[in-house]
């Protein structure tokens, strides 16, 4: 077992790669009441194409198959795993992102047998005809909810108008007709490949012993047997830097249009280096505009186009990025008009060292405050980790940044051909 320090925040990670594979961190914090832990794999639900375990051709599964496998994951021959984690205290969830698949729980008692319980559980799948086919209609139901929400058909329909061919354009849920398409069969398949040890990672944070932590995660995976594992071949289809469609419009009955803005951010591969900074800069630039305190969104609010709703994100993986900008507003056109324009003149912006700084400065700000949340350093850590990337290193790495890295980016960001549009009108 390695310890990490890192003086500058005063935190101590301690690390360990098993022998089948399985590499877990302990963050050991004893002034709190809580530990969180999740145990997530390297997959979610764009691995539709990949070569099985043990296999030489390649496959493509139905869309939809890693979130229906998260769902049938609780489910045993005998019991819901739901009751174990209730019986002991525990809250237990899991989720499935575009590139991950995570099972967790909270609790303040009983937590090494809480940690025992998230291991054995997601190692031991069961999954029969009758249980698969019983569990299609219920993510139907969930499907078809979701498609009656403005905010998801917004998202996903945004998504759909930029990229013509990565999977990231498909719901994580899938489709109705691609679950019902979904066997036992394909679902052991991708539990096989991507379920192994060493393609996932266990972060347990909060009140506990590392040491007698470690040698229970040891023991737990000394006593289970894993076969070899290569390196997994997963393969995405080409994917253009300009968007697909320069605008979606999807009607629904609403009361007040919904209008979004999504700019490409990133259609290939990164390397390490690349996506850090790519990462911390469009985050920061993003925020320097469109926060509440930021020029751009006080312009639109003067001008009456946006209300309380209004929202931006910015994501980035290995190998697709994208950043929305929208909200509920009574001119659509006129908002996207404005919205374009405003980004449009980033191209000629120059950021001062000031400025750079106190964009450096509110960063570093949230990024403390958020690691008061067991929650999010595990998450974080993990998502960062399977970029190569150490979470505890990203202050460094942001104060290491200079005006010049900012002005070269800015100036490059908005491109006509990346800009997409996706509003949800009543009409």
């Amino acid at each position: 077992m390695n310890k990490l320090a890192y003086e500058n925040i005063d935190e101590a990670i301690y690390t360990n790669q098993l022998q089948n594979g399985l590499t877990v961190f302990l963050l050991p914090k004893t002034e709190m009441s809580k530990t969180y832990g999740v145990f997530s794999t390297n997959y979610g639900s764009i691995d539709q194409t990949f070569v099985p375990i043990n296999g030489s051709e390649e496959i493509t599964v139905p869309e939809g198959v890693a979130h229906f496998l998260e769902h049938k994951m609780f489910e045993k021959e005998d019991r819901d795993v739901f009751e174990d984690f209730s019986k002991q205290g525990a809250s237990p969830n899991a989720y499935t992102s575009f590139t991950k698949t995570a099972y967790l729980f909270a609790a303040t008692n009983y937590i090494e047998k809480n940690v025992e319980t998230l291991l054995n559980f997601v190692q031991d799948p069961y999954f029969s005809e009758e249980s698969v086919e019983k569990e299609k209609g219920i993510i139907a139901q969930e499907i078809e909810m979701y498609n009656d929400q403005p905010d998801w058909q917004s998202f996903t329909g945004t998504l759909r108008s930029m990229f013509h061919n990565h999977p990231v354009k498909v719901d994580i849920a899938g489709t109705v007709d691609s679950i019902n398409s979904i066997t036992k069969d394909d679902l052991y398949t991708c539990y096989n490949t991507f379920y192994h040890p060493e393609n996932m990672t266990l972060f347990i944070a909060g009140n506990f012993d590392a040491e007698s932590m470690m040698d229970l995660i040891q023991s737990n995976q000394d006593s289970k047997d894993f076969a070899k594992l290569d390196a997994i071949k997963r393969e995405f289809p080409e994917e253009p830097k300009d968007v697909a469609m320069k605008e979606n419009k999807i009607v629904m009955p609403v009361s007040i249009a919904k209008c979004t803005i999504g700019i490409k951010e990133s259609s290939g591969e990164l390397s390490k280096q690349d996506f850090l900074e790519r990462d911390l800069l469009q985050s920061m630039i993003i925020d320097f505009y469109f926060s509440k305190s930021g020029a751009f969104y006080q312009k639109l609010y003067e001008e009456n186009l946006i209300d309380s709703s209004f929202s931006f994100e910015t994501n980035l993986e290995k190998n697709f990025g994208y950043t929305f900008i929208g909200g509920n507003t009574d001119n659509p056109n006129q908002f996207v008009e404005r919205v374009k324009e405003l980004l449009k003149s980033t191209n000629d912006a120059t950021f001062t060292k000031e400025e750079v700084d106190r964009m450096k400065k509110k960063k570093v700000g949230q990024l403390l405050r958020a690691m008061n949340s067991l929650e999010f350093i595990a998450n974080k850590y993990i998502h960062y980790h399977t970029i190569g990337i150490d979470l505890f290193e990203l202050i460094p790495s942001i104060q290491s940044l200079t005006a010049d890295q900012f002005n070269s980016f800015v100036q490059d960001w908005i491109q006509d051909d990346r800009i997409a549009v996706c509003k949800i009108v009543n009409e």
